[in-house]
């Protein structure tokens, strides 16, 4: 087990901005990062990074945390998985305990496939590089297409034996179970025997944007027809290729960096283009674009540039592609390469800067790509020219930005020499129902972002003025909890003449002791049950603990609660939005005290709970000749009492700030 020492320092350690913006493209957005959710389809950002607080939130799905707990919600990590992730990118030392036979037991299942698949990678690289087999077939293989050493070990390139059982043989011999070797699809196992899936070809595994081996693409070297060229692992509980882009690992940061994204189709391409330099770069594999994977670009920029074989009948088949890029908002742009040409053959031959200038000079805008592609087909036949503006039209269609469409219209119509209000008319025909369906999923996004229910817990999707009281007060203790604030006491005192008079004392205490005696002073207690629980929770947390880091106390609370305090916690990022002072909710401002706001938030909880009172009281009062309501009309003159002092007093403190 991992020492308690060590997780203390990767904590320290681990800035919630940078773990996050390997996975996430953020944007500056006053002292806090945005960007669009990982978790879900959108094109609004809700996803919030706050660097102060070392936590995030993405209000569209309710899910936020500290770094540790990102890794786990998006990589699926363990929480040892995390700390290691974590622990290896800021070099620290990781110092472990012995493992006890049932804490190695209790390994769930996703970890030893990915156990075994990183042995996998490791095993095929050692045959590449150090068996004669390997050298004499992989290695040269790989040599002649021009990688070098550095490019093989860089992407962990690999060779597996052309024998039917090398490598079940070797990972069993090592302790791994057949189970997982099988689940993986490693090994295929028969009734009597099992044996190698990719023997006798080169490897290359597949990694996620963490870095973890999630499966393998083997491509054969002999000329058997009855053996597929490229075959890839099969679909398994680590490994969906509808979801996977190989080579988004190495290219993450690049493509974050410079904003852009290069997309090709084969392993080859991709590992010849990082090795002359473009390491902006990824592959769909071979197989059809999907949606999934185009949202992993989408999380780091929102710019694509496909780039295609010179092969017509190949760029044909791939165009479909682009309407489903431009349908996740993103921008497309394509550059085609000479014929008999494919991004690894022309990237090997040509020197760097060449390379990046002819990428830059010969990419296209879609719409421009489009037109010159299908025009070469429809030439003079004006039906064929009618089809073609209506594919492009199409296409615009997809986009969901109305200005964007409206522009591409226009360079349509200047293209192609048609007036613009036919394509509008035609743009009408096409869309109509699908423009209904996009404007009902952007209300709902828009809706979970500016009102966030977190649907396991069931908290009161009604706004009232309690539910925000009681919200502000687990703020300002998770937020200013252990600061030391001086408050103002008000005390009654004889004065020289024996007449009791109020007089002011400025006494220093933790917030949290300040919010605790107001509140048992008052005998309230928070009526959301949720709030209620972290309120408690968090008293037991500081009377228990002399120091309060925020990241050991998520640590320590269930998965739902953690996601609740996180939800507390990036409130005041959206407070902007809303008129709450109409409301009788204040929200610090920058020139305000911690201790007068406090004392503020819990005045006003008097002040409604007070107000609330007297509303009951009023109701208990009835018309009826032999009712005597002047007891229940006297409470209700002393409350209103009571609340008159607590408005002089929010009076007070409103105008020191207006």
């Amino acid at each position: 087990m991992i020492t308690r020492e060590t997780i203390d320092k990767v904590f320290e350690t681990a800035r919630v901005e940078e773990v996050i913006g390997d996975f996430v493209q953020l944007k500056r957005a006053g002292s806090n990062f945005k960007g669009l959710s990982p978790f879900s389809d959108e094109r609004t950002p809700s996803f919030m990074v706050s660097p102060v607080k070392q936590i995030w939130k993405d209000f569209s799905t309710g899910k936020g945390g500290s770094s540790v707990t990102f890794l786990m919600e998006h990589e699926h990590f363990s929480y040892p998985e995390a700390i290691r992730y974590l622990a290896k990118k800021y070099n620290i030392e990781i110092e472990e305990t012995e493992q006890s036979d049932e804490d190695k037991a209790e390994a769930n299942e996703k970890e030893s496939m990915y156990l075994v698949s990183e042995f996998a990678s490791k095993y095929f690289q050692d045959v590449l590089l150090n068996h004669e087999e390997g050298k004499a077939i992989g290695y040269t293989y790989f040599k002649e297409r021009g990688f070098t050493n550095e490019t093989i070990k860089k992407f962990n390139l690999g060779y597996s034996p052309n024998q039917w059982d090398a490598f079940t043989k070797e990972a069993l011999g090592k302790g791994y179970k057949l189970e997982y070797l099988e689940k993986t699809g490693l090994t295929i196992v028969g009734e009597d025997k099992q044996f190698d899936r990719f023997k006798g070809r080169v490897m290359f595994p597949i990694h996620s944007m963490s870095g973890r081996v999630l499966g393998f693409g083997g491509r054969i070297l002999t000329q058997d027809k009855k053996a597929a060229k490229y075959l890839n692992s099969p679909e398994s509980d680590i490994y969906h290729k509808s979801k996977v882009l190989y080579g988004i690992f190495h290219a993450k940061q690049a493509i974050a960096k410079l904003d852009n994204c290069f997309l090709v189709e084969g392993y080859t391409d991709v590992i010849q283009m990082h090795q002359s330099g473009i390491e902006n770069v990824v592959a769909s594999s071979g197989t059809a674009l999907t949606p999934d994977q185009i949202r992993l670009v989408n999380r780091l920029t929102k710019n694509i540039t496909v780039l295609f074989d010179g092969d017509a009948a190949g760029l044909r088949a791939s165009i479909r592609g682009i309407d489903l890029i431009l349908e996740e908002g993103m921008n497309v742009r394509v550059c085609t390469f000479p014929d008999g040409d494919d991004p690894d053959s022309f990237a090997k031959k040509t020197s760097y800067e060449d390379l990046v200038k002819y990428l830059n000079e010969s990419a296209m805008d879609f719409i421009q790509f489009k037109a010159s592609l299908l025009m070469k087909e429809a030439k003079n036949d004006p039906i064929k020219k009618a089809d073609l503006i209506r594919d492009m039209v199409t296409s615009i269609s997809k986009i969901p930005d109305r200005i964007k469409r409206e522009i591409y219209i226009q360079e349509t119509s200047r293209i192609m020499d048609i007036s613009e209000d036919v394509l509008f008319n035609t743009l009408a025909q096409i869309t109509k129902k699908d423009i209904q369906e996009l404007g009902k999923k952007q209300k709902e996004e828009q809706k979970a972002f500016e009102v966030h229910k977190n649907e396991p817990i069931a908290l009161s999707s009604n706004v009232d003025i309690q539910f925000e009281l009681e919200q502000k007060i687990i703020e300002i203790l998770l937020l200013y909890g252990n600061r030391e604030e001086e408050f103002e006491d008000v005390l009654l005192k004889a004065n020289e003449n024996g007449e009791m008079t109020e007089v002011k004392e400025l006494n220093t205490y933790k917030v949290y002791q300040r919010i605790f005696l107001s509140l048992q002073e008052d005998e309230t207690e928070l009526a959301n049950p949720v709030f209620k629980s972290i309120y408690n929770d968090l008293i037991n947390y500081f009377h228990q603990n002399e120091n309060f880091e925020m990241d050991h106390y998520l640590q320590q609370l269930p998965a739902e609660i953690s996601n609740e305090v996180t939800s507390i916690l990036m409130n005041d990022e959206r407070e902007v939005l809303h008129n709450w002072e109409t409301k009788h909710i204040y929200v610090k401002g920058k020139d305000q005290t911690i201790s007068q706001y406090v004392s503020e938030t819990i005045l006003t909880l008097r002040w409604f709970l007070v107000n609330k009172i007297i509303e009951e009281l009023k109701g208990s009062v009835t018309s009826e000749p032999e009712t005597d309501n002047s007891e229940t009309l006297s409470m209700v003159v002393d409350y209103l009492g009571l609340t008159n002092m607590f408005s002089k007093k929010l009076g007070r403190v409103i105008s020191r700030h207006s």
